[in-house]
Parts: structure tokens; C-alpha cells; sequence
């Protein structure tokens, strides 16, 4: 066999191995979870593995650009807001988004992470404040929760509830009360736009005095669910 087969492969450059594949970044207001109405950083990771029927993200499951940290952390610092929110598509799809939540806690933001839940999170730092899915029945991903995730729950944590119909609700209130959800962290219960009336699911919330909090899209309300808004 010669030296040349043998030969190892050239190291890739270290600039690739911290590179992350971002569909946008923008600044706007939070619309949903405990820091709604903060200025706030989104960096709107590429691609997810989930296909929820009513998801409002589908732009982001394909195509994105390959952004090194380095220039992620410079755009987020440009607007010059203490939140930012790494969301997607399923940021936890990209191992690197771990690496990122790393580096923008040490740079002192507030950080948050929307995730779908069904990826393990356990080793999210825990200076971040995760919003975690559970994915109800109708989203027709129901099957993907990984339910040890509730293990690895802070209490600064949330956990988010999307409700396309009575039967969700109905699901969401069983599993809350199964798992003791609320004694964990924040639980919140979110209709689907379109799919479900908001007061209908707050007087639901009221009649059976459930521990959760009910939340509006307030990003939907304010600029009609416009991308990079």
C-alpha cells in the first residue's frame, strides 16, 4: 500500500467546524413567553426534522446561509438588545446551536431557545431560559416528544402548549396535571391562529382553573405574522 492511501485526509478549516447554517436574523419585539414585549435578537436557525401541520415557520426549513459565530454574535450586538431568542426551524438540530447558546450567554445577554422538544436538551447551558414545545395531537407530531426532556427542566424554564382544538386542550390539561408540569416551571397554553378562538381557549383555562398561563402570539397581532418580524 503507498504513503499516498495511507495519507490522512486534510483537516477541515477550524473557521468551518464553527459555522452555523442561519435562515435570518432580525430585531423586533418578543411575542410570546415570560419575556414578551423585550426588544429582542432573534437568530432564526435552518431546518427542523418535525412537520407540525399548522407550523408558521416553513421558510426555514430549507436553504439558510452558513454564517460563522463570530459574525453571529457581531449582527446580534449591532442592535444593541439585551434579549435575544435562537429559534427556527429546530435550532437544536445544528450541534453547533449549542456552542452559540454558550457564547451569547458569556457575551451577557438574556437568552432564550425555542425548541420542539423532540431533541434532547440536556445539554443546553443552563444560563439559558428554554421554552420547550410539547406537541399536542393535532400537530401530528405528538409521537416525537421526548418526554425525558422534562427532566431536564429549570425553573426559569417554559414549557409551550400549542392547542388546535378541544381535543388538544383536553390532551395538554391531562399531561400537565400527569407529569406535575407547572411545579417544574412555567407551563403555557397558546391557541392556534385561526384554529382555535383565544377567549374560547382562556374561558376553558378559567373553568377548569388550570395552573398555566394563557398566551397570545403578540408578533401575530401586531404585524400579522410578517417574516423577520
Amino acid at each position: 500500500m503507498s504513503d499516498a492511501s495511507t495519507r490522512a485526509a486534510p483537516a477541515a478549516p477550524a473557521a468551518a467546524a464553527e459555522r452555523l447554517r442561519i435562515t435570518e436574523i432580525f430585531h423586533s419585539i418578543q411575542g410570546e413567553a415570560d419575556a414578551i414585549g423585550w426588544r429582542t435578537v432573534f437568530v432564526r436557525l435552518t431546518g427542523c426534522p418535525l412537520r407540525c401541520v399548522w407550523c408558521d415557520t416553513t421558510y426555514s426549513f430549507h436553504g439558510g446561509e452558513w454564517r460563522s459565530l463570530d459574525e453571529i454574535l457581531a449582527e446580534v450586538a449591532r442592535h444593541g438588545a439585551r434579549h435575544v431568542c435562537v429559534t427556527g426551524g429546530e435550532p437544536l438540530a445544528q450541534k453547533r446551536c449549542l456552542t452559540l447558546l454558550q457564547r451569547l450567554c458569556d457575551a451577557g445577554y438574556e437568552v432564550s431557545l425555542e425548541t420542539s422538544g423532540a431533541l434532547d436538551v440536556a445539554a443546553v447551558d443552563p444560563r439559558v431560559r428554554k421554552v420547550m414545545d410539547l406537541k399536542a395531537p393535532d400537530s401530528g407530531e405528538s409521537a416525537r416528544n421526548l418526554w425525558s426532556n422534562l427532566d431536564h427542566l429549570l425553573p426559569h424554564d417554559q414549557v409551550k402548549i400549542v392547542i388546535a382544538s378541544r381535543a388538544d386542550y383536553e390532551w395538554a390539561r391531562a399531561v400537565v396535571a400527569e407529569h406535575a408540569i407547572d411545579r417544574r416551571c412555567m407551563v403555557l397554553f397558546s391557541p392556534v391562529w385561526g384554529k382555535v378562538a383565544p377567549r374560547e381557549l382562556a374561558e376553558w383555562i378559567i373553568a377548569d382553573q388550570l395552573p398555566v398561563r394563557f398566551q397570545l402570539q403578540l408578533h401575530k397581532l401586531l404585524w400579522n405574522d410578517a417574516p423577520g418580524r
